[in-house]
């Protein structure tokens, strides 16, 4: 297992107490020296997106998360001060995932595409993530795995069961930008799928058992 990917589970089982699920209020203005339950919240969505590399989190903004902050910046074309003001927030929220939606992109990889190989398994992640991203869908991951007859997993019960590590590194790289859809927001099983509807989308690829399509 990569040593990243063994720091996100270390990370996200040390710190489940510290992290909370969802903040109910925005996030405040963070900069160097800042102690605030916000932190951990940012730390964990750097690491998930690369740039934060300590193998904890903290609720201290100390010079490893400015220089997180200043690279996630410059990477998607904001003012690199090292300051997580609204416009970086904004951004960082609509292009990474928190502790517990990570946890519900690996429990609907695993639901639905742990017999495929680890490619199929990110291309369900990357589906996800393409709604978030789509007009006509839910704007977040629990909003879009939740949504009403959207996964077969969710509906027989499949979603509850607990993912494997393989699952979370999955729904890492899904978060991280990978995409072997071409950018598909729907996949179906060939073998069994009986809705002319979904026949009819434009099929993008096949991977495995599943046919990813717009």
């Amino acid at each position: 297992m990569p040593k990243w990917l063994i720091a996100v589970i270390s990370m996200m089982i040390a710190f489940s107490a510290v992290l909370p699920a969802a903040h109910a209020a925005s996030p405040s203005t963070l900069s160097y020296g800042t102690t605030s339950l916000d932190v951990p919240d940012l730390q964990f969505r750097l690491k998930v997106l690369g740039y934060f590399n300590n193998p904890t989190v903290t609720t201290y903004y100390g010079s490893m998360t400015q220089d997180a902050v200043e690279r996630f910046q410059a990477d998607f074309g904001l003012t690199s001060d090292g300051v997580a003001g609204s416009k970086t927030w904004s951004l960082l929220k609509k292009v990474s995932v928190n502790k517990e939606e990570l946890d519900l992109l690996a429990r609907i990889i695993y639901a639905e595409a742990r017999g495929e190989s680890y490619k199929g398994q990110v291309a369900v992640g990357a589906v996800v993530m393409n709604r978030v991203q789509a007009s006509g869908f839910p704007n977040t991951v629990r909003d879009v795995i939740l949504q009403s007859g959207a996964f077969t997993a969710v509906d027989d019960g499949q979603f509850n069961l607990t993912p494997d590590s393989t699952a979370y590194q999955a729904a890492t790289d899904a978060v991280r930008g990978v995409d072997p859809t071409g950018n598909a927001l729907y996949y179906f099983n060939p073998n069994t799928a009986t809705s002319s509807w979904i026949w009819s989308r434009k099929q993008t690829v096949k991977i495995g058992n599943h046919i990813f399509a717009v």
